[in-house]
Order: structure tokens, then C-alpha cells, then sequence
């Protein structure tokens, strides 16, 4: 039987969400019920689709609801998560509100299924920067324990929402003229973005680590169930539409190999694995965020390479489409697990 899928929000996640549950033909009646703050109609998976405005008669007899958007300044979860199970559905969050909470598990499927219980009513997705360093990183911990982690994220314009293309498309012709007279919105980024790398994403917060820094921190040790990684991250916007890259340094507590590495990541879900293997196309060796375009399921990972500074460490460089993997996609393969299990 088809089952009954309320999403909340249509920004660019909502949309992509959206378009994951008719790419993968996830079992449910078809168009989904989709909510947000105003009722209008929208082109959404290339249909003309009615939004309704979000009330609690839009989680009426729903089986799941994927929170996917914000209500004011908060996330959508945060103001119906309680309307939503009161209606007996099984909810999934991409919002940041209830990630860190105890009794929340925080999913990401090719690692850490096991953190969903049969009692389980409410899961949340991680961050999109943490959902695409786990996957790759979590393989090296269960072989070696990952004992440090060093992080630069370079994140495009898209993990701002859809103001923050439009940004950037409106700054370049503007950039192209003059750097010092481009005008730019500081309640988007604050900075100019068009030709410019600005290492700020979201406020500052305690020993002047930004939150989605923190949020690799605190994040990662949930999903890797280890308090004991150390995390340190610096989060970079960059001039790119989609597709986040890291470069990403790891110590461990067991000796390994890049070879060893890339072994795992061969055989790991959800990583496509580059490596140097035509030497006429030495680019072959690493992805980039355009590759994201032709790969967008994927945590694309390559430069696995040995760190000459640690005898026990190694570095990395991995790239993901912060858009899908980063978020909807997650969030539509955590509904499909449950599926899986028999729970909906």
C-alpha cells in the first residue's frame, strides 16, 4: 500500500526532496502532500503541485513527514514536530534543531543505521558538511580509530539556501567591473561572495569557532558514536553554485596505509573513489564540485595520500552535492530504510 508523505518547505532542499522521492520511486501516493508558509501553487519535480499553507491538518492519517524548511526564524520542526506526532507520523528533520538532542537519533544510513529503534518517531539528518565527511571518514574509524580530525570545508553558495546563488549570480557581472563596488546583502553573506573566499559560515560562537564549524564537532562524535575524535574545522564559503569540498587530515590510533585506505573506501557506500589510474589524465586522480553534476548520489573522495608531518596520519580531499547527499537524498534514503524495516 502507497504510504502517505507530507514535506514541509520548498526551498532548495524541499524541492530536491521532492524530486529524490520520484527518482527513486519511493512508495508513496503520488503527488506527496507538500506544506510551507504561504499556499500558492509550484512547479516541483517538473509538476505543477498545490503548497498548501503548513497546519496541522496537513499531518492528518500521514505516515511520514520530511521537515525540510523553516517557519519564521526557526526551523520547520521546531513549530509542528509536536502536531506532526500527535498525528501519529513518523518524522525526519533536515533542520539543525533537535540534532544534538539525546533522545534524537542523528542518521546518516551507510553509517550508522543502527542508531534507529523500533521506537524510534523522530530522526534527524545531519548537517550536509558532516553527512559527507562521515561517510568517508567512517570506514578508516572502524579499521583504525580515528583519533583527530583537521578540517577545511570550502562550501558553495546553495548550503545557504536560495538566496545565496542569486547572490552570487547578481555580484559577478558586477565583480567582472570593479571588486570594490560590488554590492552585496550582509543578511545572506557578509561579505561579497562573486570572486571572493569568506571564512564565516553562520555566527560565531564559543572560542570563536563559527556553529557550523561546532557542528562537525559535536556531530561527527554522535554519528561515529566516539567522543574521544577531536575535531577542528574551518568552514569556508567559496563561488561555487553546488558542491561542497574538504580537505580533510586524519590521525589514527592504529597505523594505515593510503593504500589500505583506499581499499576501504573501494568497497564503502555511498564513496566513488578517484584515483591517478590513466597518467595521461592526471586530473582523473581527485573530484571536483562540477563532478557533483554527474555524480550526485555520491560522496566523491580522492588525494587519499599519506600526511608527511604524522607518522599516523593521512589526509584526504572529498566532495559532495551538498543539495542531494548533503540533505534530501539522506533524508529520503533514511525514510527508505524504514520502509526496509517494516516500521511504516
Amino acid at each position: 500500500m502507497a504510504l502517505k508523505v507530507t514535506v514541509v518547505g520548498v526551498g532548495l532542499v524541499g524541492e530536491t526532496i521532492i524530486s529524490c522521492l520520484k527518482e527513486r520511486r519511493f512508495p508513496c501516493e503520488w503527488p506527496p502532500r507538500v506544506a510551507a508558509t504561504t499556499e500558492r501553487p509550484k512547479v516541483l519535480a517538473g509538476e505543477e503541485m498545490l503548497v498548501e499553507e503548513t497546519s496541522a491538518e496537513v499531518f492528518r492519517n500521514a505516515d511520514i513527514v520530511l521537515f525540510a524548511g523553516k517557519e519564521g526564524a526557526q526551523g520547520a520542526s521546531a513549530t509542528w514536530r509536536e502536531a506532526a506526532e500527535k498525528a501519529g507520523a513518523l518524522c525526519i528533520d533536515n533542520g539543525r534543531d533537535f540534532r544534538l538532542a539525546s533522545d534524537v537519533p542523528l542518521v546518516v544510513p551507510e553509517v550508522n543505521p543502527g542508531s534507529i529503534s523500533r521506537d524510534t518517531r523522530f530522526i534527524a539528518s545531519p548537517n550536509c558538511s558532516t553527512i559527507q565527511m562521515v561517510v568517508a571518514l567512517n570506514p578508516i574509524h572502524e579499521a583504525a580509530r580515528i583519533r583527530r580530525i583537521i578540517v577545511a570545508g570550502f562550501q558553495s553558495t546553495s548550503g545557504w539556501g536560495e538566496k545565496g546563488p542569486k547572490e552570487l549570480r547578481k555580484q559577478t557581472p558586477a565583480a567582472l567591473e570593479s571588486l570594490e563596488s560590488v554590492s552585496f546583502d550582509p543578511a545572506v553573506f557578509p561579505r561579497p561572495i562573486a570572486f571572493n573566499c569568506i571564512p564565516q559560515i553562520e555566527p560565531f560562537m564559543e572560542e570563536d569557532y563559527t556553529r557550523e564549524e561546532l557542528k562537525l564537532l559535536y556531530e561527527t562524535r554522535k554519528i561515529m558514536r566516539d567522543d574521544a575524535i577531536q575535531v577542528s574545522a574551518t568552514c569556508v564559503r567559496v563561488p561555487v553554485f553546488v558542491g561542497h569540498g574538504q580537505s580533510i587530515w586524519i590521525e589514527t590510533q592504529k597505523e594505515i596505509a593510503p593504500g589500505e585506505i583506499k581499499d576501504l573506501l573501494r568497497k564503502a557506500g555511498g564513496v566513488r573513489l578517484y584515483e591517478n589510474v590513466h597518467e595521461s589524465d592526471p586530473a582523473m586522480a581527485y573530484p571536483t564540485s562540477i563532478d557533483v553534476h554527474r555524480h550526485p548520489d555520491d560522496v566523491l573522495v580522492g588525494r587519499v595520500r599519506r600526511d608527511l608531518s604524522n607518522p599516523r596520519g593521512n589526509t584526504l580531499w572529498v566532495v559532495a552535492d551538498n543539495l542531494r547527499k548533503g540533505a534530501a537524498l539522506n533524508v529520503v534514503q533514511i525514510a527508505e530504510l524504514l520502509v526496509q524495516r517494516g516500521m511504516v
